[in-house]
């Protein structure tokens, strides 16, 4: 079993990675929609005991690149599936011309997931992403705007994670200081806390298990949200 249950009608994969020679490993979500449909968040290779297992939660209807830095396997899925809307964030579109997005995501959820998830766009120097709630289960989808390394299996992920002041659930100082307009992600924070997150999954680290809204707010408290 690759797919391991999360909340109720949410599932995560997670997969190796490096970054910059550091291992980080990656995470996907798939969330099964009000209509049986999925929302395939943060797509990764799609090999064929994957396939076999999201197939038989129901029909694939978005393939969603919610942040610039996770499109790898972006163009397998969709040729995989044809008929799913394969969306993206803002700044992805020009930078993978090969490929043919179906929807740009900012604020407003799409119809596809529209009862099911929210979103916030979440854009900074140099991150761009969109960030979902999902309401029925309160739990939070995120891909790089929270970062949780410093529990990381690897001896020198958690090292690194240490020396970036990345210590908790969040952001290192490095992030912090390029973080651009602090006014604007002050805003965008602002929105994600109205949420009442539980849970957390993310890509880089361990998932939060409950008490989402204040381990996001405690990694953004240094933007005096």
């Amino acid at each position: 079993m690759q797919l391991t249950p999360f909340r109720e009608r949410i599932w995560m994969v997670a997969r190796p990675q490096k970054f910059w020679g550091v291992e980080t490993g990656t995470r996907m979500t798939v969330v099964q929609l009000s209509d049986g449909g999925l929302f395939v968040h943060g797509p990764v290779a799609l090999e064929a005991r994957l396939r076999d297992e999201v197939d038989a939660l129901g029909p694939v209807r978005a393939i969603v690149c919610a942040s610039r830095y996770h499109h790898l396997y972006a163009g397998e899925w969709a040729d995989a599936y044809p008929d799913a809307a394969l969306c993206a964030c803002p700044r992805l579109v020009d930078k993978r011309q090969d490929l043919r997005f179906d929807h740009v995501m900012r604020d407003e959820p799409h119809e596809i997931w529209g009862g099911d998830l929210e979103q916030v766009h979440f854009s900074a120097r140099f991150e761009d992403e969109v960030v979902f709630f999902h309401t029925a289960t309160r739990t939070l989808l995120c891909l790089d705007a929270l970062l949780n390394l410093s529990t990381h299996p690897a001896r020198s992920t958690r090292m690194v994670a240490r020396l970036m002041a990345n210590t908790a659930p969040g952001k290192g100082y490095l992030e912090r200081i390029v973080v651009g307009n602090r006014a604007r992600a002050r805003e965008q924070v602002r929105r994600i806390l109205e949420w009442d997150s539980d849970g957390i999954v993310l890509a880089h680290g361990s998932p939060v298990p409950r008490d989402g809204r204040e381990v996001f707010a405690e990694a953004y408290s240094w933007l005096r949200v």
